[in-house]
């Protein structure tokens, strides 16, 4: 697949009346309130919520380091969804493939979010932006068993064949998630344990903040929605234009042995 193949299917859908390929007012009804939820973040971030007693205004990082990490898994669970679904359903649609591969990339993003916040709050905590604790270790080889999941999606073989070996790489990778969230209390590192609550169940942050908390997870959610939806139609895209090529090369090579 070429830009010039991409550019030439996208005026052929217009030219036929199909409109914008991925925008629909469902979509950008989506997107408006993607933004309005992350200006009330925001907001109530910067603005509203208090200092930390002991980390003054470094806990701000927290409005965006606790929605991305839990929008990652999400992410993670609906590409082992999908994928379970292609292997033991009972028609094996390529659609829960490409919304697998979707939610995968999508992922990928949050967990890198994840990452960059997480190192950020580690320099101003600890003094470093890195180090080999339990926590940090985990969510990096995560980070790295999905990179090497969206690599096998993009290997040699027709749509089958690529959708039945992501989801097996998919229902492994899965896997890891609990390892990582659990790992602080597995190991007791340097990474505190949860934020938002204590093991009796009372919640451990102001009420302020933990809203705060509450509007990322909102806003968030509306993003990898919004972005769930659009990525998987240019997949769908990509895939029709991958097909219309193979149909052409065979064509010219049928006219090849005719003549």
């Amino acid at each position: 697949m070429t830009a010039t193949d991409s550019t030439e299917a996208l005026q052929a859908q217009r030219a036929a009346g199909g409109g914008p390929v991925t925008g629909t007012p469902f979509t950008r009804g989506l997107g408006i309130a993607a933004i309005v939820g992350f200006v009330w973040l925001v907001g109530f971030g910067l603005l509203f919520s208090p200092d930390d007693e002991v980390q003054d205004d470094a806990v701000r990082i927290l409005y965006v380091h606790v929605p991305s990490v839990w929008l990652a898994y999400l992410a993670f669970v609906v590409t082992a969804v999908c994928s379970a679904m292609y292997l033991f359903g009972r028609t094996r649609s390529l659609t829960l493939d490409r919304l697998a591969g979707a939610s995968a990339e999508i992922g990928v993003l949050f967990i890198t979010i994840t990452l960059v916040t997480g190192a950020l709050w580690g320099r101003i905590t600890w003094g470093v932006f890195w180090v080999w604790d339990s926590r940090l270790t985990t969510t990096a080889f995560l980070f790295v068993t999905y990179l090497a999941y969206l690599t096998v999606r993009r290997l040699g073989g027709s749509h089958a064949q690529r959708a039945r070996r992501s989801a097996v790489m998919a229902l492994l990778a899965v896997l890891q998630i609990p390892l990582v969230h659990f790992s602080v209390k597995l190991w007791r590192p340097l990474h505190q344990e949860a934020t938002l609550a204590r093991p009796n169940g009372d919640v451990s942050i102001d009420g302020l903040m933990l809203f705060s908390v509450l509007v990322g997870v909102v806003a968030f959610t509306l993003l990898f929605v919004w972005l769930l939806l659009h990525r998987h139609r240019l997949l769908t895209m990509e895939d029709v234009i991958d097909d219309q090529g193979l149909d052409r090369a065979l064509a010219e090579r049928r006219m090849e042995a005719r003549s």
